[in-house]
């Protein structure tokens, strides 16, 4: 089977694949998978660019187009049925960030790209302004010899981390910004200070718009990224909403998961300052 003409058919900018056991799984996430796909033998992985037009906003770039969930689930479906007709009797599960598979270690291992400092794939030539949709398969797959590379290690995404996460040799969720602004709950003075220095309500793109690898990305292909695009929101999109009236405001959004609360306390506590 031609997969290099699959996964470009479904809008992919690259893919791999790589054995479901070299995978560094939890025996949690391992049953979890089994429960998806019986006799788990391997895992494709996918990038799908989602770079659009630098516009001004307080939402992170990958949270402005539809929901990232839901656009590579429809890409990957028909590549499952695709390779369901040409290998009978085995399972293919597609998967978005919504899995138990590791995404990123999964395209690591596959050769996929380049493992950036920032623990984001990078794929030129549109930088690390990508998502990552895998395929999980009872279907024999081998891990490529040679990972991923490294990227030229510049340190500038360290430099910037306002909360430090990449002080370490590994990275902590923690310390990142962009997992402060989803956080429930009330915030201490110190994360606090870091929310009012930040431009954004929802994620950090910082890291990414230091990147190298960046500075002159190809803007990606897909409508879905590229269109109707919410770029910003204000306490009136947000104030006095349930959880069922924001998501039916901005359906198909990826800033809605965790509800209006926690955009309306970012919102509300920049308002302050």
């Amino acid at each position: 089977m031609d997969f290099d003409a699959l996964f470009s058919s479904a809008g992919a900018a690259g893919w791999g694949c790589c054995a479901f056991d070299s995978l560094p799984l939890t025996e949690e996430a391992r049953r979890k998978a089994e429960a998806l796909c019986p006799s788990p033998s391997g895992v494709f992985v996918a990038a799908f660019p989602y770079g659009a037009e630098e516009r001004p906003g307080n939402l992170s770039r990958y949270a402005r187009g539809r929901d990232y969930h839901s656009v590579l689930l429809e890409r990957l479906r028909p590549a499952c049925t695709a390779l369901e007709r040409q290998y009978p009797g085995h399972v293919f599960v597609p998967g978005a960030d919504n899995s138990p598979l590791p995404e990123r270690e999964c395209a690591w291992l596959a050769g996929l790209g380049l493992r950036g400092r920032n623990g984001l794939v990078i794929l030129p030539p549109y930088g690390s302004w990508v998502f990552l949709g895998t395929i999980l398969t009872s279907l024999p797959l081998s891990t490529p010899s040679e990972p991923a590379s490294p990227c030229m290690s510049c340190g500038a995404c360290a430099a910037v981390c306002p909360g430090g996460a990449l002080r370490s040799a590994s990275f902590s969720e923690k310390q990142c910004l962009s997992a402060l602004t989803q956080a429930k709950g009330t915030l201490t003075l110190e994360q606090e200070a870091l929310l009012a220095a930040h431009p954004l309500v929802w994620g950090c793109d910082l890291c990414q718009q230091v990147c190298p690898y960046n500075r002159t990305p190809e803007l990606s292909p897909l409508p879905e990224f590229r269109t109707d695009l919410v770029c910003s929101l204000s306490l009136s999109d947000v104030e006095g909403r349930t959880n069922r009236q924001f998501q039916a405001s901005f359906p198909d959004r990826a800033f809605t998961w965790r509800g209006p609360k926690p955009l309306l306390r970012n919102l509300k506590w920049k308002q302050q300052e």
